[in-house]
């Protein structure tokens, strides 16, 4: 139901190996959900039940940084769902001194 895809765009080409972790906000508080690591291709697909409610992936980018000059730290990107029927796609584009993200599909 929901997935990352992060692309490098100083190099141009997917983000592998960066640990993604999706949580979810339970009472005021943010429950981890499901964790994993993006593919070859930059991407990854979190097992999760179908629930509606606030939501968070944190990009650990400071470890895909690591020994490069970079300027921000790990990146949570927080999101609502209300339509469990449909699937949510969360890129992240990605350098050193810069990010965007998008509700993709």
């Amino acid at each position: 139901m929901i997935s990352t895809h992060i692309l490098d765009t100083t190099k141009g080409s997917a983000a592998k190996g960066v640990k993604v972790i999706l949580s979810q906000k339970l009472q005021g508080q943010w429950s981890k959900v499901s964790e994993g690591e993006t593919n070859a291709d930059g991407r990854f697909v979190f097992e999760m039940q179908k629930i509606a409610g606030d939501y968070q992936i944190e990009f650990l980018i400071e470890e895909y940084f690591k020994g490069e000059e970079h300027f921000f730290l790990n990146t949570p990107v927080r999101f609502k769902i209300t339509n469990t029927e449909r699937k949510y796609h969360v890129p992240l584009l990605l350098n050193p001194y810069g990010f965007s993200t998008y509700r993709g599909t």
